[in-house]
Order: structure tokens, then sequence, then C-alpha cells
């Protein structure tokens, strides 16, 4: 009678032993979780309305399919707005096929799919207020000498779809990045940047990616005839002075000088709208490695005037 508790004792390390053993083996067997949707679907809300089982034959350790069998917690998995299929009023539905590639999304790492139960499974997004703004990069920059910005800092994507109360909606007409800060730049510069987020409002991207293109530059001077265009006929029109000085800022190496390609000249048709009769030059045929030009003088007078009789 001395001896059973080192007998129990053992039959319990025994018992531990085997269940340890046969639960770290793998088997197949039948599980289902709870899922809820997250998309990126225009118009749409950010989450289903309701989970939805998952069911799925997969196979697993004794360990892992008895944690997902007695597992009730709600899973959100971030699903493609490609792989959800409309299917009428604010259901769209994800096939078994294009749901295998969220299954440790869903199941967690160590358990492979064998197969779904269902051919698809349905999801409701719930219809919201949006509409789609410009991005703007707040960006502060300076330049070593003889370099500049090729041109304006791209971003991708330059736009973005907000959500949102129609009055707040109604305030809202452009997303602006986190201010961009440089000094004594002399390469490009690229990143990702996140957006300023407003109250009240979603948005469809919380940041965004940016290049700026920084280029060493050379200036070139030329004078310039100023032309007119567009001007209908039996219309005297005059422009003063009809020369100016052109400075071109060109991508180092120039590849020659501008001013035997390009062409400036006064639209009539900026005169007819203009208040003061001054009218700023157009240029056309600028070649494509000039970066920036100015004229002096930047405005000039134009005037109509009367043929004698």
């Amino acid at each position: 009678m001395k001896r059973w508790p080192q007998f129990l004792l053992c039959l319990l390390l025994s018992a531990s032993i085997w269940l340890i053993h046969n639960l770290s083996q793998v088997y197949a067997g039948v599980v289902s979780i709870p899922v809820v949707a997250h998309s990126g679907i225009k118009g749409r809300s950010e989450f289903s309305r309701e989970a939805v089982p998952v069911s799925a034959r997969c196979s697993a350790t004794g360990f892992k399919l008895l944690q997902l069998k007695h597992s009730t917690r709600e899973i959100s998995i971030n699903i493609h707005a490609e792989d959800l299929i409309w299917a009428g009023d604010d259901k769209y539905y994800v096939t078994a096929s294009e749901m295998a590639k969220y299954t440790s999304d869903i199941f967690g790492t160590g358990v492979a799919l064998i197969t779904f139960l269902n051919q698809s499974y349905t999801f409701e997004f719930a219809p919201e207020n949006y509409k789609t703004v410009p991005v703007r990069a707040v960006i502060s920059a300076t330049y070593k000498p003889q370099y500049m910005a090729a041109g304006p800092i791209r971003l991708s994507p330059d736009s973005v779809t907000v959500y949102g109360e129609d009055s707040k909606l109604a305030a809202v007409n452009e997303v602006v990045t986190r201010t961009l800060t440089f000094n004594d730049l002399s390469k490009s510069r690229g990143d990702v940047v996140h957006l300023v987020q407003q109250p009240g409002i979603r948005m469809s991207d919380t940041d965004v990616t940016w290049y700026l293109d920084v280029v060493r530059y050379v200036e070139l001077y030329s004078a310039v005839n100023v032309e007119v265009r567009n001007v209908p006929a039996g219309v005297n029109f005059q422009v003063f002075p009809s020369t100016a000085s052109a400075v071109f800022r060109c991508q180092f190496p120039a590849g020659g000088n501008p001013a035997e390609h390009c062409i400036f000249y006064v639209d009539y048709e900026d005169f007819v709208v203009s208040v003061s009769g001054r009218c700023v030059p157009r240029c056309d045929n600028l070649p494509p490695y000039v970066i920036d030009w100015s004229l002096e003088p930047e405005t000039f007078d134009c005037i109509v005037v009367e043929e004698a009789r």
C-alpha cells in the first residue's frame, strides 16, 4: 500500500508522455473560424458587417487542432479588393481557390489546408459616403549651388478616397503629407511618407511613396523675340517690347542653346480676358533638357492698333 502513490505518479507521468506524444502527431480534422473581412472596396465600409464562419478540412498537430476547435475568437483578415466579387446589394463573395491564399491568416502557422467545405464565402459591406481628393506634398527643401529639382515632387498614389459623413467630406478638398524637410540637396531622394489624418475621416491610403528628382543645372542666357498667336483676321495685335532676355536653367550638361528651338509668344485669347492689357508670354517647343525658364520683363503690354482709314 505504501507504493500506491509512486505507482499513481508513474501512471500519471506515463499518461502525460503518451498524451503529449500523440498530440504532437499530425492529424486531419475539420475546423471552423469566424472571419471578419477587412478590405478596400471603393464606396464600402472598411470591415464586413458580421463574421462569417470559414470551415475547412486541415492537417496540423493535435495541439493545434484542439486549439482551433475550441477557439471562438473572431479573426480579422485583409482580403484584397480584387478577390471580392460583387454578388448584388451589399454582398461580396470570395471563391475557395482565392480564399486559399489567406489560409495562414485564418488558421495560423503550422496548418496545412486540405480543402474548404464551401465553394465560396460571402461577406456584406455596408455602403459609405466617399469622394476622391488629390494628395499634396508639403515639402521644404534647399539645394546646394547649381542644383535644383527637375520637376514637382512625384507621389504614388497621387489621390486617395476619403470616407465619412457628408458634412465632413464637404470640408475635405485635399489630403496633405507630413512635412518633408531637406537641406543642401545634391541628389535625388525618395521614400514613404504618412498622410495627415483628419478627424472623422477614413482614407483609403495612410501613406504614399514620394520621389524628388534632383539634378545639376547650368544657366544659359539669350535674347529672344516675342511673337503673337491666334490673332483674328483683320486685327492688328502688337506686343511691347517685342524682344526679351531669356534665362534657361538646363540640366547639366546642356544639349545646346534652347533659344534656337523654342518660341515665345503672347496668345491673343489671353489678351481678350486680361483686365490691364498686360500678358505673360508662353513658350513652345521647349527642349526636354530645360528645367525652368524666365523672361525679363515678365509681362508685356499688348494693344490692338486700329488701321488708319
